[in-house]
């Protein structure tokens, strides 16, 4: 064999060697790394306590009728609000109804009525305590209060029949919130009658009243007086369950409520 074929036969060996050492090599590095799973912790059988956290929000949709003083917008001036609450009569989609009885109606027969007037309308089959319809209603006066100048210290809270109910029911969940409470014709919890105890409070009831006993309105007094809330209960001797005329074509009623302002912005437990 000549020199020269001898050096292209070797050279062709060294070849086919280091080709297969080259794959030997690579092999391994072919393979799927293997990892290890680590051990799920074991689950805690029986009663653990937790805490879940997480912010919901919600479209809150309603109607209502506002009467604002002529005096409204006037520079420096902070204006009183009452939140009104309807009767079951009134409930529905004409928000117009809202405005046939009760303080809507006294608002815009008295001259120089100087209080906002807020009376949002409850939904057909609804009821004041309803919960989404209690949100509804703080949404409203929320609205109103960032809208127009109110006078935070100064928001009151009434309402007649079921009105009423829902006027005792709102200050005992937002006592914080109202400067004074008129329920007519109404009744509340008296469970929860401490959490009035820093709102002044003046309960009508008609001695006649077939649709709402007297008893309720009675209860309710009784229970704020027990923890020296200041309370006090108006009753007519001759009257039926209507009162609201009377009640509130009263300018003393109203000069009642000038004279109180917010005590307290801490819930009462």
């Amino acid at each position: 064999m000549s020199y020269a074929r001898w050096i292209s036969a070797v050279a062709c060996v060294g070849m086919v060697v280091l080709m297969v050492c080259v794959a030997g090599q690579a092999e391994p590095d072919a393979q799927a790394p293997t990892t290890k799973t680590a051990p799920k912790p074991a689950v805690k059988t029986g009663t653990t306590q937790h805490t879940f956290s997480e912010t919901i929000t919600e479209k809150v949709r309603g109607k209502y009728l506002l009467f604002l003083p002529e005096n409204t917008g006037k520079p420096g001036v902070k204006l009183p609000l009452i939140l009104f609450l309807h009767g079951s009569g009134e409930r529905g989609n004409n928000v117009a109804d809202v405005g046939k009885i009760g303080l809507p109606k006294a608002a815009k027969s008295q001259p120089g009525f100087p209080f906002i007037v807020l009376s949002p309308q409850c939904p057909a089959k609804k009821w004041w305590t309803d919960p989404d319809v209690t949100r509804m209603v703080m949404a409203m006066l929320d609205d109103i209060c960032k809208t127009y100048p109110v006078d935070l210290d100064r928001v009151y809270l009434t309402g007649l029949s079921m009105g009423g109910f829902g006027a005792f029911a709102l200050a005992e969940q937002y006592p914080e919130r109202f400067a004074a409470l008129v329920p007519l014709c109404g009744g509340g919890n008296p469970y929860l009658a401490k959490r009035l105890k820093n709102i002044p409070t003046r309960i009508y009831h008609g001695a006649k009243d077939r649709s709402v006993p007297l008893m309720l309105s009675k209860q309710m007094a009784s229970a704020i007086k027990q923890f020296k809330g200041d309370v006090e209960l108006k009753v007519y001797p001759k009257l039926g369950h209507n009162i609201w005329g009377v009640t509130y074509d009263n300018p003393k009623l109203y000069e009642w409520l000038l004279t109180h302002r917010r005590k307290s912005k801490r819930k009462s437990k």
